[in-house]
């Protein structure tokens, strides 16, 4: 299998049928993969707009998808990329680079910055995982690497595809893409035992529901907790109606 290939297998396994972006040449090879695909390509009229696109998506579905070219592409997507972090929203990052063969002798190539690691070292301070495919051998492993933080963590995550890999030969990994968070029970026992010994400690309790709740699916678990604990509860702004606002134990926002 092809590694763009698996990239878009590994994309249609989160259940995402959708993918945002604006071509560019570096990523022109994978684009053709892409619209031959049952992926629906949306195109937008920035990137800017794109990784936004994607960011709303991602909250409305569990997973999205941006994907982009190189330097002007890469960096236009990094202000939704940025929010994306700060609020928890499992985005992927798609972005084109020059291959791998062009990269020997540090030629001056358009859209290049400092180097070529420059694009690379920015999206490192807003995603929770990143990865180059410049080994075939591994492309699929690393595929599922970042695919796999990002719906663990609810976080964007990134990578990177040199335009001569797109159509280099790897293996599907026998490792699942998604695997069991392994739970430590002394750990969550502790942790319950604290919560218990605030909430009896607090001389006027009340629950404050963050975004979280909503990002990981545990609206239903915290309404049961309201409930039968009977304690009021207030969100945040961005936790605003994990719980219904019509509930008679709800304060507001």
């Amino acid at each position: 299998m092809k590694i763009g290939e698996y990239l878009i297998k590994a994309i249609q396994d989160t259940g995402t049928r959708h993918v945002f972006g604006i071509q560019g040449d570096y990523v022109l090879n994978f684009y053709n993969q892409l619209c031959k695909s049952p992926l629906e390509v949306i195109n937008t009229c920035s990137e800017q707009g794109a990784g936004f696109a994607a960011d709303a998506y991602a909250r409305t579905t569990g997973f999205g998808v941006v994907c982009i070219t190189y330097g002007v592409g890469g960096l236009n997507v990094a202000n939704s990329t940025a929010q994306a972090f700060a609020e928890r929203s499992p985005v992927l990052i798609i972005s084109g680079a020059p291959g791998m063969s062009e990269r020997q002798h540090d030629p001056l190539l358009h859209h290049k910055i400092s180097s070529f690691q420059t694009q690379l070292n920015i999206f490192r301070e807003m995603t929770i995982a990143q990865a180059v495919l410049e080994e075939a051998e591994t492309a699929g492993a690393e595929i599922n690497r970042v695919i796999d933080a990002i719906k663990k963590t609810k976080r964007p995550g990134y990578i990177e595809l040199p335009r001569d890999m797109v159509q280099a030969e790897t293996y599907e990994p026998v490792v699942p893409l998604t695997k069991p968070l392994p739970i430590d029970q002394d750990i969550v026992d502790q942790a319950c035992r604290k919560v218990l010994e605030l909430i009896t400690q607090a001389k006027q309790p009340v629950i404050i529901a963050g975004v979280e709740v909503h990002r990981f699916g545990l609206q239903e678990l915290l309404l049961k907790f309201i409930e039968k604990s009977r304690l009021p509860f207030v969100t945040g702004m961005m936790g605003k109606s994990v719980i219904a606002e019509n509930h008679p134990q709800f304060l507001g926002v």
